[in-house]
């Protein structure tokens, strides 16, 4: 995988498995909030997501979670200068979803088409390029096992390679997009004793994705 901001949560496979760390680095400046872009249809079903956003909500002063499903989720057209003005307004930026199709939700989708629109995300100007030198993060909940995303594994492709969209995007834009932070397995049934408990997983990834968000 690469480098740095992964957790890695046991499988069915390697249950005793230790959960690997990653190190993270905060940036030394600190100035302004980071946003999180949080996009789930439907978070009050979620495991993962909803546990990171608890802790995020928790530390307001650090973090505004701003959620497009609950905002436009009724089919409400998207309010192009309020997103705009919440990119300005914070130091950087995470978008948090759980990975749809191995690619993001339709929403998160609707959201770069019309949001990041010429004169403000690019264009031959400086002016034109208000995102430039932003720092974008992803915090992704995977509903498949680690070993699956790999080269070699079920699918042949490693989660940044398939979200090289994403990543491209905001490069074109001149923003830096940082290696994202991924829980793999999330696809936990509580009535299904196949499927492997991740609670215990997922409460230290709690930790660990505080830790990437301030790294951002």
């Amino acid at each position: 995988m690469g480098p740095g901001r992964h957790i890695f949560v046991p499988t069915s496979q390697h249950p005793a498995s230790p959960i690997r760390w990653a190190h993270f680095d905060t940036p030394a400046s600190a100035s302004m909030k980071k946003l999180i872009i949080a996009t789930h249809p439907d978070l009050a079903a979620s495991t993962v997501n909803k546990r990171w956003l608890q802790e995020a909500q928790q530390r307001d002063s650090e973090f505004t979670v701003h959620q497009l499903y609950q905002r436009y989720g009724a089919g409400k057209a998207l309010d192009v200068a309020l997103e705009q003005a919440l990119l300005l307004e914070h130091e950087a930026v995470i978008f948090q979803f759980p990975f749809y199709w191995f690619s993001t939700p339709p929403l998160l989708k609707q959201w770069l088409d019309e949001v990041l629109l010429p004169g403000f995300a690019y264009g031959r100007q400086p002016e034109h390029r208000k995102l430039e030198g932003k720092r974008i993060g992803f915090a992704i909940s995977a509903g498949i096992r680690q070993k699956d995303y790999q080269r070699e594994g079920r699918y042949r492709h490693t989660v940044e390679e398939l979200i090289a969209p994403l990543t491209a995007t905001f490069s074109y834009v001149h923003a830096t997009s940082v290696p994202p932070f991924v829980f793999y397995g999330a696809e936990y049934d509580p009535t299904n004793p196949d499927i492997p408990d991740i609670r215990p997983a997922l409460e230290h990834s709690a930790q660990g994705y505080l830790a990437y968000l301030r790294s951002v």
